[in-house]
C-alpha cells in the first residue's frame, strides 16, 4: 500500500487479503520511509474519488502485485484514528485471480499461513482483518433443549465432523448447575475436533470449564466497562443497534453477533434490521460481525455483500433433516 501521507485527513483505502489455492495469505512490507513503514500490510491503496471499493482493488493489486482479480467479496470495514490521521480500511477477501503475484514496486511479499501471521508485525489498523481471517463462515449455536443433553452430543459430534469450529454453547434453559456441569462435555467433544467454543455464561463459569472465551449477551455486554477476559480468549457480543455495536468495539470484543436480520418464531416482537440496516451496522462496527435471525446457509452470500463474516445458525442446522450437509456448505 503506497503512502497515505500525513495531512490528518480521513484515508479511504481498498486492501485485498489475496488467498492462494493452498490457503495462504499474501503480504507485502511497506517501504522504510512511508506511514507505518518496515511492517507487514494487506497489500492496496488510496480510493481515488469517484472510484468504487472494487475497482479500486482491482487497480491497486494490477499496480502493485500485477495480478488481475477474478473474484472477491467485502470481508471487513475498519475505521482506524492514528495521530497523524484517520484511515478507513475497506478490506475485501480475494479468492481468484489470475497472474504470479510479485512485488512490482519493490516491495517484498511473502505467502503466509493464516496461523502464522501473528509472527509478523503489522499497523494497528489491521489487527481486526487479523481477527478476522482466524473466523469461519459459520458461528453456531448450540440446542440441546431440541434433543436433550445426551442426544445432542451425538448431533454435535456429527456437525463437527463435517466441519463446525466455532460454537457458542447457548443453553438458556439450563440452571446454572447444570449448565457448569454439562459445559465440561460440549468443551472437551469440540476440542477434540479442534473447534473453538465460547460460553453464553458468567465469565468464571468459562474459566472453569476451560472453554476458548464467552459470549455476552445483551444485557451481560452493559455490565462490563473493560473487557472481561484477556487476550488469551475470545470475546463476542450481541448486538441490536448502534449503541450496542459501540459499546462492543470499546470493550474490545473479538466480533459481534448482530440481530434479527430477518423475523425468528423465538423473538417474534423483535423487529427485523433486513441487509440494508445491517449492512450500515456492519460499516459502523470496525470488527468482525455474523449475520443472526432465520439464517439458512444461503443467506452467507447476501451476508458478506452486506460486510459479514458469515452467518451465526441456530435452527438453520439444527432443524434441518441433514445438520451435517448445513454445515459442510459453509465450512
Amino acid at each position: 500500500m503506497p503512502s497515505t501521507g500525513h495531512d490528518g485527513d480521513d484515508v479511504a483505502v481498498a486492501a485485498g487479503v489475496v488467498v492462494d489455492s493452498a490457503g495462504r495469505v499474501l503480504i507485502a512490507r511497506r517501504h522504510t520511509g512511508s506511514h507505518q513503514g518496515g511492517k507487514w500490510e494487506f497489500p492496496g491503496g488510496k480510493k481515488q474519488p469517484g472510484e468504487s471499493t472494487f475497482d479500486a482493488l482491482v487497480r491497486e493489486l494490477a499496480e502493485e502485485l500485477g495480478i488481475t482479480v477474478v473474484t472477491a467479496h467485502p470481508l471487513i470495514n475498519i475505521r482506524h484514528v492514528y495521530p497523524d490521521k484517520t484511515v478507513q480500511l475497506d478490506v475485501w477477501r480475494v479468492t481468484g485471480f489470475r497472474g504470479n503475484a510479485h512485488g512490482r514496486e519493490g516491495q517484498p511479499i511473502r505467502w503466509v499461513a493464516v496461523k502464522d501471521l501473528g509472527r509478523f508485525e503489522f499497523p494497528d489498523a489491521d489487527r481486526p482483518v487479523l481477527r478476522a481471517l482466524e473466523l469461519p463462515a459459520l458461528y453456531l449455536l448450540t440446542d440441546s433443549r431440541r434433543f436433550g443433553p445426551e442426544a445432542f452430543l451425538r448431533h454435535l459430534e456429527r456437525v463437527l465432523r463435517a466441519g463446525a469450529r466455532l460454537i457458542q454453547m447457548r443453553e438458556p434453559q439450563l440452571s446454572p448447575q447444570d449448565f457448569r456441569a454439562y459445559a465440561p462435555e460440549v468443551v472437551e467433544l469440540c476440542h477434540r475436533y479442534q473447534a473453538r467454543v465460547l460460553l453464553n455464561a458468567p465469565v468464571e463459569c468459562v474459566l472453569e470449564c476451560g472453554a476458548d472465551g464467552i459470549h455476552l449477551n445483551s444485557r451481560r455486554l452493559e455490565q462490563f466497562a473493560t473487557r472481561p477476559l484477556d487476550a488469551d480468549h475470545w470475546v463476542a457480543a450481541s448486538c441490536h443497534d448502534s449503541m450496542q455495536v459501540e459499546r462492543a468495539h470499546k470493550l474490545g470484543a473479538d466480533f459481534i453477533v448482530l440481530s434479527p436480520v430477518h423475523p425468528t418464531p423465538s423473538h417474534p416482537q423483535g423487529t427485523p434490521l433486513g441487509w440494508d440496516r445491517f449492512g450500515v451496522l456492519c460499516a459502523a462496527a470496525r470488527l468482525p460481525v455474523y449475520a443472526l435471525g432465520g439464517m439458512r446457509a444461503q443467506d452467507l452470500g447476501s451476508a458478506r455483500l452486506a460486510g459479514a463474516q458469515g452467518v451465526a445458525m441456530l435452527s438453520g442446522v439444527w432443524s434441518a433433516p441433514e445438520p451435517e450437509s448445513v454445515v459442510a456448505s459453509l465450512a
